[in-house]
């Protein structure tokens, strides 16, 4: 019997690798963000149906023998999971994993960065869209605003370095404070990446009019800042191209709306709840953690996962784009059914 795990790594139907792997371990959060959970209420996955740590730990092993070397723990929001850095510290054995980072809105971050930077976490990216206080409370329907703040502070004192600062800029919330926003990162040494509403997920009012575009935000930063210049870096999968200002300091932009990079696009998703997305934009997963549970047989669940990608062809923001009368990916009541739709849920 041949060893799926000894293998050369598979590429997809577009010769795209399996390298990055964004790992969602609750689809709890404890904010209420418009342009991704607009809604009042929510259908939860079920808690025994979660993955336990080692049960999480178990398909990593999966992926990363598959060639997976970059994973990212997302929710919802990741610090909300209880002894995360019990989590944190078993991925960070793993042989082969060379990045490991976390995605947080940053509201927990204070209590957690140090017992995290010790587990093993090499980097952090951390969710701020405003530093207006009554505009953060209109966004995300909770006033934590300082305690946002205050997790990025404790994140460079725990020693976390390359952090990153995610803005998603909406017209008519916050597109005019895209200049203050740079400003204040690179201030503190973070690397700020402008993202573009994107119509995925719970984005239920997503809206063409409210898509502030690459070429906007440029010209908002350099009426401010400068003109900024592309960053080349060859061979790049990064979900963000990055530009520089005249003082050599850098940001970056995700363009997925408006300038999808689906031809490079090597991640993929697993829910809280084990099923596997191949593209953002996907509607159906793969259930893995029923064959996790049923027979636990790994090399088997590695060669579903090989063939599976081996068959990939999603583009799906480029398709979104083709759409002549675009909206919003899901409608209420489809979220209802199908929890695994939300953003938050997938791990965005």
């Amino acid at each position: 019997m041949i060893d799926p795990l000894a293998m050369p790594p598979p590429t997809d139907l577009h010769r795209r690798p399996l390298r990055s792997l964004r790992l969602s371990v609750t689809d709890r959060c404890n904010l209420r963000c418009a342009y991704c959970m607009p809604e009042e209420d929510y259908t939860w996955l079920p808690k025994p149906d979660i993955l336990d740590f080692g049960e999480v730990e178990r398909l990593v092993r999966v992926f990363v023998g598959l060639g997976v070397d970059r994973l990212r723990l997302t929710g919802g929001e990741p610090l909300l999971r209880r002894d995360l850095p019990v989590l944190v510290g078993a991925l960070a054995r793993v042989e082969g994993v060379r990045d490991l980072a976390l995605t947080t809105n940053g509201i927990l971050l204070a209590d957690q960065a140090r017992d995290l930077r010790a587990a093993g976490l090499h980097r952090l990216t951390v969710s701020l869209d405003t530093l207006d206080r009554e505009r953060f409370l209109r966004l995300a329907r909770r006033d934590e605003l300082a305690r946002t703040l205050r997790g990025i502070e404790a994140a460079a004192e725990a020693g976390f370095t390359g952090t990153k600062l995610d803005t998603v800029v909406i017209r008519g919330t916050n597109e005019d404070e895209v200049p203050a926003l740079l400003g204040w990162a690179l201030e503190r040494g973070l690397e700020p990446r402008f993202i573009e509403y994107m119509d995925v997920g719970g984005a239920t009012r997503w809206h063409p009019t409210l898509v502030v575009s690459r070429e906007e935000i440029l010209a908002r930063v350099a009426a401010v800042h400068g003109p900024a210049e592309p960053v080349v870096e060859p061979g790049s999968s990064a979900p963000a191209e990055r530009f520089r200002l005249a003082d050599g300091r850098v940001f970056g932009i995700i363009a997925s709306t408006t300038q999808p990079f689906c031809a490079s696009c090597d991640r993929s998703r697993l829910t809280a709840d084990g099923h596997w997305f191949l593209c953002l934009y996907a509607r159906t997963g793969l259930d893995l953690r029923a064959p996790l549970r049923e027979h636990g047989d790994l090399e088997a669940i590695a060669r579903l996962v090989r063939e599976t990608w081996a068959g990939r062809a999603d583009r799906g923001a480029e398709e979104r784009l083709a759409e002549h009368a675009r909206s919003a990916l899901a409608h209420p009541e489809e979220l209802r059914r199908d929890p695994r739709l939300e953003m938050h849920t997938r791990g965005g």
